[in-house]
């Protein structure tokens, strides 16, 4: 008997496990860095970290507002999130604080940054994703860095293949995680 191949595989599983984040520190103030490396060329990338219809598949929210430095923008949440988390808050203001396509992409999500840097590659895109974030908790900030760890897989996913699963159907790979990665602040 031959098991049909699924159309891709799953956001939550990757065929190889990318490397964890980084945990950075600035006083209190706590970062994460994750670096990927896509075989995809920066224009590509610079499109799915920037267009509405690739950002649904794999980050919680739209990015609502011109792009350019120093335009105010609105992060919506997608209706599946709103849905599934009951979120109250279905937008959070921000700023966008640097766009230098298809380079550079910094911008503000309440109090914390979010900083995407591209550098083409003789076999693609090397990715840093940068965060701060604005609380100094140890347990949030393990959460925040599963649920990007996550994001990136989908995005990985979404270049590769064209398409992604919902981001909602990878709370158990981001519980997972959020465990490694509390155990990397313990020890930062």
């Amino acid at each position: 008997m031959t098991r049909s191949k699924p159309e891709h595989p799953s956001v939550t599983r990757p065929p190889t496990q990318p490397p964890m984040g980084e945990v950075l520190r600035d006083g209190q103030r706590i970062g994460m860095r994750f670096v990927r490396q896509l075989a995809h060329p920066v224009e590509k990338v610079w499109a799915a970290l920037t267009e509405s219809d690739q950002l649904r598949h794999w980050m919680p929210c739209d990015i609502v507002g011109e792009r350019r430095a120093g335009a105010d923008i609105i992060l919506s949440f997608w209706p599946a999130q709103v849905e599934k988390y009951q979120l109250q808050e279905t937008s959070l203001p921000g700023t966008i604080e640097v766009w230098e396509p298809p380079a550079v992409f910094q911008w503000t999500w309440g109090g914390d940054v979010v900083r995407f840097e591209l550098a083409s590659t003789t076999t693609g895109t090397t990715l840093t994703f940068t965060t701060w974030l604005e609380s100094t908790a140890r347990g949030d900030a393990a959460s925040v860095a599963g649920g990007y760890h996550v994001c990136l897989d989908a995005l990985r996913l979404l270049l590769d293949t064209g398409s992604a699963p919902p981001l909602v159907d990878g709370d158990e790979r981001v519980h997972e995680l959020e465990a490694a990665y509390a155990e990397r602040l313990q020890a930062g």
